[in-house]
């Protein structure tokens, strides 16, 4: 038994769910990857795979050792990469993590000209807004919004979004428009509450304006933790809402929000592109960092000093 064609049979079973598209994909026979998932069960005399004439399920300690192949494999691959000369065109899978707003509005939209000018990159793309574990879920890089709370990580700091203050026409006619930011501490007045994922909790925004400063947590009727389900929530005149300019600007030229305290101004937030100190830079992840630091640079170029790498 080839161990490393077991191992990549196997994984390809995990990801597909099917032994039959696995096999397509490898352009290996149904029966060839069968035989060579039982030949890695027998050599670790555990089951990996529950097998139903319907479906395939994994066991856990297949999901365990699935992910520890994956790794594996992976640094197979750059090991490869890095041997076959600097010409050689960055090629693997690469697990990415980025904020859903981020992955719809900016990220998505884009990717065609990053597939074009890297075709034998596979982009394996988490859209989420929770605290991702990037060693035990074995991601490759995350692109997180606000200060950087794990210092383990090396980040990048790649931009500074620019914040406002918004509400939909309906919910200012229903509650009136605000004045001063500390209005929205009226008992008639809500905002939309997000969860932030380091937390838990919602947090206080900063705003200043001519020395004064103030910082509102405000009340809500519904707080949410996913920037799609916030964004969505003010769009149906739910409450008062902070948002960075690029998922504000699409709602503000259809009407469906109005910006307040124009006057006021909000420190801007970085936006970091961060990865695992023991995780080896491969050629497929720097130059996706690189695509995705000057994709970022158009929309939010970097406005305080910045820091490139920090431990």
């Amino acid at each position: 038994m080839d161990r490393f064609v077991a191992m990549q049979a196997f994984a390809r079973v995990v990801e597909t769910g099917s032994f039959t598209k696995a096999a397509e994909t490898l352009n290996l026979s149904k029966t060839s990857v069968t035989q060579l998932v039982q030949q890695l069960e027998a050599r670790l005399r555990v089951r990996l795979l529950n097998r139903t004439t319907r479906k395939v399920n994994v066991t856990a300690d297949g999901a365990a050792y699935y992910e520890r192949v994956v790794r594996l494999l992976a640094d197979l691959d750059d090991a490869e990469t890095s041997l076959s000369g600097a010409s050689a065109a960055p090629r693997g899978r690469l697990r990415v993590d980025v904020p859903s707003p981020f992955a719809r509005t900016i990220l998505i939209p884009a990717l065609p000209k990053f597939h074009a000018l890297y075709p034998d990159i596979q982009l394996d793309l988490g859209v989420s807004d929770r605290m991702v574990d990037l060693v035990d879920e074995s991601v490759d890089c995350v692109v997180r919004g606000g200060e950087l709370t794990d210092q383990s990580l090396i980040a990048r700091h790649i931009g500074d979004l620019q914040l406002g203050t918004y509400a939909a026409p309906s919910y200012l006619e229903r509650a009136g428009t605000p004045l001063h930011p500390r209005e929205l501490e009226d008992t008639h007045h809500r905002i939309i509450g997000f969860l932030w994922a380091r937390s838990g909790k919602a947090m206080p925004y900063a705003m200043h304006c001519d020395g004064e400063r103030v910082h509102l947590l405000g009340r809500y009727w519904v707080s949410v933790d996913d920037g799609n389900a916030y964004l969505g929530a003010g769009v149906a005149g739910l409450g008062v809402l902070w948002l960075p300019d690029y998922m504000a600007k699409e709602h503000l030229a259809r009407g469906e929000l109005v910006p307040l305290f124009q006057d006021w101004q909000f420190d801007p937030m970085p936006l970091y592109i961060a990865f695992p100190p023991n995780r080896h830079v491969s050629a497929k992840l720097r130059v996706f960092i690189d695509w995705v630091a000057e994709l970022v640079a158009q929309l939010a170029p970097v406005h305080r000093p910045q820091v490139v790498l920090r431990e």
